[in-house]
């Protein structure tokens, strides 16, 4: 069913995807489009399918098709004139990605989709794989959460388990009497997940690929800072001992395995004062603290994944130079776009064409480059440029 200049091909115990080739992409955000960027450099063809008329995404693919992600006619659709699918974001209904599973060719496959896109799941799935993580419990009504947060203990935190994201949806319980208060916002017949409160001393993360016949690639742990529960500084490498990167690498290593995992997973952990790391949560696609690879590495994390669902060679990555990279939310385009003329010729822009700044909403990001951490950081710590 190819639409490029050859068929698809089986190549070893990997279906060979060429170029001039079509991949369809569920979503059309930010990571959709700077996926198409990085594969028009490799060939291929990009049909992306989202809610949106005008998304970041739509912008640079070949065809643009408008569809909630719950559209079994769309994924018919899509089926028919994609050589492969991949999804850009987890919230795609689960009977969307069975239905491509069945009808196309989707390489992270539909079980992989409903795992992560459910906390509770995800929890239990990597506790059956012998993944640390935190201590949790699942509450179905308003009478169990008191249970729980007992066995528990506080302080602990109360999530939805499935949408949401920065912070969304979720509620911080320190003493005894939020305990009502929190229970009141669970809403009949909603499963929500307690987790225990975790005192980390950094949040690291690890971008791991796998390919279609088990290659895995670890890119370097990066460290993660937070503003109000959003992803605001990405410090590459993480500055830690190299016996806490080795066993970053290695636990994102074990969670691919284990899970099957075809493409890009961004493996999200908390480092302990005592050295020990617990896996927080995965995202089953590139990942906001895996962009400082468009222009730190010998490869971004939007090619590599387009090597494992195509069944490329994945290629060893290496980090050329140091970075730190910032997001730039809606509340600081006006403050950034004042200082665009100032900006180092070492700070890349990155820039994602929606057209509405919203407080909180990722409009870009920018990339430091340095011989140091510390050099790289230093561009972002003028009080005109330190969003």
């Amino acid at each position: 069913m190819s639409l490029g200049l050859k068929s698809s091909t089986e190549k070893g115990s990997r279906r060979y995807i060429a170029p001039g080739s079509t991949v369809g992409i569920l979503g059309g955000g930010q990571l959709g489009r700077m996926m198409i960027l990085e594969g028009k450099k490799m060939g291929l063809r990009f049909i992306t399918c989202d809610p949106a008329t005008d998304c970041p995404g739509s912008q640079v693919a070949d065809e643009h098709r408008v569809a909630s992600f719950s559209d079994q006619q769309m994924a018919r659709d899509l089926a028919s004139v994609c050589d492969v699918i991949t999804y850009e974001f987890e919230n795609v209904d689960g009977s969307i990605a069975r239905l491509l599973e069945e009808k196309a060719w989707l390489p992270q496959g539909a079980s992989l989709l409903e795992t992560t896109r459910h906390r509770l799941r995800e929890k239990q799935a990597l506790v059956n794989a012998g993944i640390p993580v935190a201590p949790y419990r699942g509450v179905t009504q308003a009478g169990e959460l008191a249970i729980a947060i007992e066995e528990i203990g506080l302080p602990c935190v109360l999530k939805t388990v499935t949408g949401g994201y920065d912070g969304k949806g979720q509620q911080l319980i320190r003493y005894q009497e939020d305990i009502p208060r929190a229970a009141a916002n669970i809403r009949v017949g909603e499963t929500c997940i307690v987790e225990g409160f975790i005192p980390f001393i950094k949040e690291l993360s690890v971008v791991v690929a796998r390919g279609q016949d088990g290659e895995i690639c670890c890119f370097p742990p990066v460290e993660n800072i937070h503003k109000n529960h959003i992803l605001h500084m990405t410090l590459a490498p993480a500055p830690v001992a190299e016996e806490i990167n080795q066993a970053a690498e290695h636990l994102a290593r074990r969670v691919a395995e284990e899970l099957g995992v075809v493409g890009i997973l961004a493996v999200e952990m908390f480092l302990q004062e005592d050295g020990t790391l617990l896996v927080n949560e995965l995202a089953p696609r590139p990942h906001n603290s895996g962009h400082f690879t468009l222009d730190a590495c010998n490869v971004s994390q939007f090619e590599q994944h387009l090597r494992a669902i195509c069944g490329w060679p994945l290629m060893t990555p290496h980090l050329l130079t140091p970075a730190v990279m910032i997001n730039v939310l809606g509340q600081d385009t006006e403050k950034l776009m004042k200082q665009l003329p100032k900006l180092s010729p070492e700070v890349k822009v990155h820039w994602y064409g929606k057209k509405e700044s919203r407080t909180n909403r990722k409009m870009g990001h920018l990339t430091a480059l340095g011989a140091t951490i510390e050099e790289a950081q230093q561009y972002f710590t003028d009080d005109n440029l330190l969003f």
